[in-house]
Formats: C-alpha cells, sequence, structure tokens
C-alpha cells in the first residue's frame, strides 16, 4: 500500500501504516523492543480506560503471538472513542503485516482485523427534516 513505509532512523527505526474506521484516522509506528504503547502521547490504558477496549487494542499482538516484542505509537484524529479504538487496532494490524507478511497475514486476515469497516455515517440530503432519510410529516386534513 501506499501509505505502508518502513522508516529508517538513526536511533530507532520503525515501520509506518495508517488505519481508519468512520471518521477516525490512526497514524501507527512500530517498533521493535519493550516500550510504552501510546495513544495521543498518553499510555493507551490512559487513553482507552475500559477493559474491554484494553483487550481489543491488544488483540492483533495476541493474535500474532508478539505480545511484548513489539510497541507501537498512535496518533489518532476524528470521530468517537470507538470508532478511533476501531481505527488503531486496523492500524497496528497493518503495521503489523508489513512487519512479517507471511507469518501474520494469514491469522490477521482470518480474525478480520485487515479489512477496513467502510461503514460511515450518510450524509443529510435536502429537502428531508433532520436526518439522512426521516421525511417531513405531511398533515392528515
Amino acid at each position: 500500500m501506499a501509505d505502508e513505509k518502513e522508516i529508517k532512523n538513526k536511533s530507532n527505526p520503525f515501520k509506518f501504516a495508517h488505519g481508519r474506521r468512520k471518521e477516525a484516522v490512526a497514524r501507527v509506528r512500530l517498533f521493535k523492543g519493550k516500550g510504552q504503547s501510546t495513544v495521543n502521547a498518553k499510555p493507551f490504558e490512559e487513553y482507552f480506560p475500559l477493559e474491554t477496549f484494553k483487550s481489543n487494542f491488544m488483540k492483533p499482538f495476541r493474535l500474532t503471538k508478539t505480545e511484548g516484542q513489539y510497541y507501537v505509537t498512535i496518533k489518532v484524529t476524528g470521530s468517537g472513542t470507538k470508532g478511533q479504538l476501531d481505527a488503531c487496532v486496523h492500524g497496528i494490524s497493518q503495521v503489523l503485516n508489513v512487519e512479517n507478511r507471511e507469518e501474520f497475514r494469514p491469522v490477521l486476515k482470518r480474525a478480520g482485523l485487515l479489512t477496513r469497516d467502510a461503514r460511515v455515517k450518510e450524509r443529510r440530503k435536502y429537502g428531508r427534516a433532520q436526518k439522512a432519510r426521516k421525511g417531513k410529516q405531511s398533515p392528515k386534513r
């Protein structure tokens, strides 16, 4: 893909990919070694405080059996908490796919983590009431 890259930084090389969901876009950097995974410069446990969010965030690492071998730094914008979490998971999966395509791709693909969930809110149409499809109410008599 065009947005998947390997950056050779002198001090700490990393791999890069984007993840998207609804209006959220996550820019993910994958580093080798032990470190603190962060989202918008906060530890991911603090950014996604619920236990279900934490387990969902770690799902790509658990599936590929790479917990503790890599850490990520993520910058995410747009949408709400759930959309941002899904964008982060998609980005982590994409960057792990870049890291080791032969081993990780079948596992991540089977789990459905490499596929972008393209559902977005439908735009409001002119002449409608307040929503995308709701029509105006007509009087009975």
